[in-house]
């Protein structure tokens, strides 16, 4: 019979990577200068740095990266390091619109100069409310005003004496009346009755008649003149209000437009300012509120000023602002990165003006970087079309988004367009960049910078001193108690875990973070001046105690064998596999039993999961591997004929990886041999056709979690974990499981390939061809292959008759007795 190998088995060093605290030079982290650069993203930096510098209005920026990776602060740091050294852009603000008054014009002026300009127009509106009035109480005003009156007065008084005079000569006189004057026959300034007419003689009659309507045209006249000497009298008073309201005011305009004469646009709002003030004059007249009542309720009417129109709202004040603006939206709605029209309601009326529009985000960063994450653009209706279409136009507009969706469209302002230059940058997961790549055309052509952030990094001496900095820069920023050389070793190692790779450190820098305060807050309590190793481990088995209810659970359900694992004893057809369980928060290894049974028949090896769709599209992929595997290995001579049933028993969930592969493979095996496999070595790995073991993932929880079972019965030292060669550099293992190994205890056996597991779990040689093409007797795969002849040869001869021998013929010659005793022979 073939021997044995000794098989494999790691050794302490190899479970676990320990950072040397004789490595830091520190006595604790207060030493360590400022961290002023980003640990681990060289290629996601170089990316972001390549389009934040470039100035083609499509290359905005994808910043993609597992979550706590550092992706926002890395971004917030690189932006606001290039935007200090940039231009300030442009203040803006909102005017009234003097020929249309729905359309608010959009002003921009040099930064600081908005809330300037602004100020400038509110004191000389101030001054307008306080001198103009004072212009009209003036007793020079008032002196002037009633010489005018007075001579239109005189002249009215005149003309309608003249026309009394006529119509006198002419038997007639003026009567006032509701509609105004009229001629009426009379003497004396005394109409004459119907009784009294109608006694005048024929001759008298007529001459009325025939003077009435010379009369009457003659009063025609004298009011047109009136009407005409009353308008030249207002003309005249209104040229005097001018002529005193811009001595007052033109001191003042000319100020302003000197101070803003640079600005073609604003001055020229200025100048029609000023012509508009000077047709409402009379809006700076003192008026009298008068009360009016609705029912038994008296309101006092507040109306709205003329002035009111004169005010400037700033929109965009970049006074206070360093360099081009960075704004980060946490909540980027319609209306929060494009702005909104407020409304006032009064007595059920919404109104609205120029002065109630507010300005987005998007108009804060205008000139500069708006960051916001793609998910919370995504979540909110028709801003991320918005975004796009303002990348493409390249102006922002106030718009009523909801207009289209109203039975009836309402009359709202339309604030002109914003010009805009913005680099946006959205941050978001890996899985909405190439969701939005492959789903949206557009995207390409406007975001086509990725910045792609790594979730590990190198483990070298120069990261390992980064991330003693890292730690010390958040002790600082969080207010923590600082870390000494144990504790930062600790982190490191920490790190690694994270990573899974002995040769990496995790970049998930919320995770470190969260460890560092949980670390400060044990060493706290022990009135510890800082933080050691022992205080980061203390941390790290609470927070595993916090979220390891369900695993506990588990492990009760198999130590009390309600979950039935075995891990002594030997079995045929049966092993030990692990499956990782994430239930979100938190990852544990779940060992399960595989048992699988053979017998004759020809529909080949089922798997029970997959027949009643348990079973995931990779778990049925390492099936038709094993069926592949067997059939190269022993059908070489004869059809692979026979029927066989895998099964993860206990499982009522869905189970999908090919992690559970050699594992199958060593339960056919064993079923077919009739060979008892230990049931104190778990198994685990994936294997391709040519039965070379595959590395998996979680390997570090999956052996974790068959030791605490076997840890729970008690250790035999005779129980361990087949895994993958290739997984050993992921391997960073807890201390109480690298003790075990250590103390020999628990073993860990890493194989290349599948016919290695197979030796361990059996302890039978596992047998290679020999030049004729055979198995050495006794072996594994010698039993293996005489069972799966056997089986082959019953199923071709199964229910068919023997056939019967041919009797011999009674009269034969001696030649034919010859022939048939040669062929006897």
């Amino acid at each position: 019979m073939a021997e044995i190998k000794e098989p494999e088995r790691l050794k302490a060093d190899e479970l676990a990577w320990q950072c040397d605290p004789g490595v830091f030079s520190f006595t604790t982290t207060e030493e360590l200068p400022e961290l002023d650069e980003i640990v681990g993203q060289a290629r996601a930096i170089k990316s972001l740095e390549f389009g934040l510098g470039i100035e083609n209005p499509n290359y905005n920026v994808f910043v993609l990266g597992e979550g706590g990776t550092g992706k926002y602060t890395t971004v917030k740091k690189a932006i606001e390091r290039k935007a200090k050294d940039e231009a300030v852009p442009d203040d803006w603000c909102y005017v009234y619109n003097f020929v249309e008054p729905d359309k608010p014009v959009a002003l921009s002026l040099p930064s600081g100069r908005g809330i300037e300009f602004a100020n400038e127009v509110a004191g000389l509106v101030a001054i307008l409310r306080r001198d103009i009035p004072k212009v009209f109480e003036s007793k020079d005003y008032e002196q002037h005003r009633d010489e005018i009156l007075e001579g239109q007065q005189e002249i009215t008084r005149v003309l309608f004496e003249r026309l009394e005079v006529v119509a006198k000569e002419k038997g007639f006189i003026l009567k006032k009346s509701a509609g105004g004057l009229s001629v009426a026959p009379g003497k004396d300034g005394k109409a004459y009755s119907q009784s009294e007419i109608s006694k005048l003689p024929k001759e008298r009659l007529e001459r009325l008649n025939h003077d009435l309507k010379f009369v009457q045209d003659k009063l025609s006249d004298t009011i047109r003149e009136a009407r005409k000497s009353d308008k030249e009298a207002k003309e005249r008073i209104r040229a005097l209000d001018n002529e005193m309201v811009l001595y007052v005011v033109t001191p003042t305009f000319n100020e302003l437009l000197e101070k803003f004469k640079e600005l073609e646009k604003v001055a020229g709002f200025i100048t029609r300012l000023k012509t508009d003030l000077l047709r409402n004059i009379d809006d700076f007249r003192p008026k009298e509120e008068m009360p009016f009542a609705i029912g038994p309720i008296q309101f006092q009417q507040n109306h709205e000023p003329a002035y009111e129109r004169y005010r400037v709202n700033v929109v965009v004040n970049n006074s206070a602002t360093v360099g081009a603006p960075v704004i980060y939206e946490p909540n980027p709605t319609y209306s929060n990165l494009f702005g909104r029209v407020e409304y006032r309601f009064q007595l059920g009326m919404a109104t609205t003006d120029f002065s109630m529009i507010k300005a987005g985000a998007a108009h804060r960063a205008n000139g500069g970087y708006l960051v916001v994450h793609a998910i919370d653009v995504l979540r909110n209706i028709f801003v991320y079309d918005s975004l796009k279409r303002l990348i493409k136009t390249g102006v922002i507009l106030f718009e009523d988004v909801w207009e289209q969706f109203r039975a009836v469209s309402a009359s709202a302002m339309k604030p002109s367009a914003i010009p805009a230059k913005i680099k946006l940058v959205l941050i978001g997961e890996p899985m909405l960049y190439y969701l939005l790549y492959n789903a949206d055309r557009e995207y390409r052509k406007l975001f086509k910078v990725k910045a792609d952030f790594d979730n590990v990094m190198d483990r070298t001496d120069k990261n390992i001193e980064k991330y003693a900095m890292f730690v010390g820069a958040r002790c600082k920023e969080e207010g923590l108690l600082p870390f000494d050389p144990t504790g930062v070793g600790s982190i490191a190692e920490y790190g690694c875990r994270l990573a899974a790779d002995k040769g990496k450190l995790s970049a998930r820098f919320n995770d470190i973070k969260n460890l560092l305060i949980e670390a400060s807050h044990f060493a706290s309590l022990e009135k510890s001046k800082a933080v050691t190793g022992a205080h980061v481990e203390k941390a790290k088995e609470e927070k595993r105690y916090r979220h390891s209810k369900i695993e506990e659970k588990y492990r009760e359900y198999i130590t009390e064998d309600t979950l039935m694992v075995d891990t002594k004893g030997a079995v045929v057809g049966q092993v030990n596999g692990i499956a990782v369980l994430n239930p979100g928060d938190y990852a544990f290894g779940k060992p399960s039993r595989v048992t699988a049974r053979t017998y004759m028949g020809d529909s080949g090896v089922v798997n029970i999961e997959r027949e009643v769709k348990l079973s995931g599209k990779l778990h049925n992929k390492g099936l038709m591997i094993i069926k592949s595997f067997l059939g190269d290995r022993f059908a070489r001579t004869f059809p692979l004929t026979l029927a066989a049933s895998l099964c993860f028993e206990q499982l009522y969930d869905e189970i999908d990886g090919d992690s559970a592969t050699c594992a199958e493979v060593y339960a056919l095996m064993s079923s077919l041999s009739g060979l008892a496999l230990e049931q104190g070595v778990a198994i685990t790995g994936s294997m391709n056709q040519m039965g070379a073991v595959q590395p998996i993932g979680g390997v570090n929880v999956k052996v974790e979690g068959f030791f605490d079972i076997c840890n729970e019965r008690g250790l035999t030292g005779t129980q361990g974990v087949i895994l993958p060669k290739r997984n050993v550099k992921n391997l960073q293992l807890r201390r109480d499981v690298v003790e075990a190994v250590n103390e020999e205890r628990f073993h860990i056996y890493p194989i290349e390939f599948v016919d290695e597991g197979l030796e361990i779990l059996t302890k039978v040689a596992v047998g290679e061809r020999d030049d004729k093409g055979r198995f050495a007797k006794g072996t594994v795969n010698d039993i293996v292959e005489r069972r799966l002849h056997a089986l082959a040869t019953k199923y071709k001869t199964f229910g068919r008759p023997v056939p019967k021998k041919k009797p011999k013929p009674a009269n034969t010659d001696d030649k034919s007795n010859e022939n048939s005793s040669d062929k006897n022979k």
